[in-house]
């Protein structure tokens, strides 16, 4: 009698990744194979026939049909892979495709637009079926590209002035609007605020909702409580320094990401600065950096991973749905309050 373990064995399908071993060549280069793209060395390519016909390898037909005449493959590009928000916004965008038969291309711009240009052109290249992306700009024209050659393109957290592509998003203004506002409604009147680049949408609209916020309040708006550059520590550090020293002194800080807020507190820390006592504070999305005598941060929660849910079924849809009218989809944040901006009685 034969075994049947050993049967279930030789029945298992071949995958991609023992192609790429037995030809001694990377995944991408057998799916690039697959795809019939024109980048690829000769004998890389018969190498990889070569695999595929002595393991009696069977292409994914359900995933290549689900493309139409392009790759089963999808581009995602966010801004830092580093950061547990994005990390969570892959999962859902990831999830979402290989369900459907997709696999994701991951690409790190670090807030980069060189680098952004580059990925968007290997994409391009590659024909995609389709491409995510958090852009690193509000002017992307850089998606003409893929556009000419009729791939989608789905913004996700951030808008691209480009209209005609989709976006999935929260209502930054109405968030930044709801922490200053509960910082107000707790008797803090000298708010500060530190956010993003000003060429990225998250920056400009929560900006316009920190000043929405406090001109409904009749606080006169000051220049010197507002302070913006890119998403990193190294902001927060020095831009937290500067509303420190003014006079007088800052009561509140908004902080319009995780790693903006992780670069305050550090400051803080170091100045002696004893949160909420001496300033309060209210952050963006949750902050899992160990960072020094930490209080639980008041914070606006995106829906990270159901963000990227949606921006990958809404891709998907277009890809069956080409001529469909473009949707922007906002998804409801959460205001989570907690110490850093409890009630504060001042002179």
């Amino acid at each position: 009698m034969p075994d049947s373990t050993e049967g279930a064995q030789r029945q298992k399908p071949i995958t991609m990744q023992e192609v790429a071993e037995h030809a001694g060549v990377s995944m991408a280069t057998v799916s690039r194979v697959l795809n019939g793209a024109s980048t690829v060395d000769p004998q890389l390519v018969e190498r990889v026939r070569a695999a595929m016909a002595s393991l009696k390898y069977q292409p994914n037909r359900a995933a290549r049909a689900l493309a139409g005449s392009r790759s089963g493959h999808l581009g995602l590009l966010v801004t830092d892979m580093q950061n547990p928000f994005f990390i969570d916004l892959m999962r859902g965008v990831e999830e979402v495709a290989q369900q459907n038969g997709y696999l994701i291309i991951m690409c790190n711009t670090a807030e980069d637009s060189l680098k952004e240009e580059q990925y968007i052109e290997i994409l391009a290249t590659e024909s995609v079926a389709g491409a995510i992306i958090v852009p690193t700009r509000e002017r992307l024209q850089e998606l003409d590209l893929l556009k000419t050659r009729h791939i989608p393109v789905v913004a996700v957290d951030r808008r691209v002035r480009d209209r005609s592509i989709d976006a999935v998003l929260i209502d930054n203004v109405a968030a930044a609007k709801e922490a200053v506002a509960h910082l107000i409604a707790n008797g803090y009147r000298r708010i500060g605020i530190i956010t993003g680049p000003l060429s990225t949408t998250t920056a400009k609209e929560r900006l316009l909702g920190y000043r929405q916020a406090l001109q409904e309040a009749n606080i006169p708006l000051d220049p010197a409580l507002e302070h913006h550059g890119p998403y990193n520590e190294e902001t927060s550090r020095l831009c937290t320094q500067k509303l420190l020293d003014l006079d007088p002194p800052v009561q509140a800080i908004l902080t319009a990401n995780n790693r903006l807020t992780v670069g305050t507190l550090r400051i803080l820390h170091a100045r002696n600065k004893n949160v909420p006592a001496d300033v309060a504070l209210v952050g963006f999305d949750e902050v899992h950096w160990a960072v020094p005598d930490l209080v639980s941060i008041t914070t606006v929660m995106q829906p990270a991973y159901e963000l990227g849910r949606a921006a990958a079924n809404r891709l998907l849809q277009r890809l069956r749905q080409p001529d469909v009218p473009r949707q922007e989809i906002i998804l409801q944040h959460q205001l989570l309050i907690r110490e850093s901006s409890q009630q504060r009685s001042f002179p």
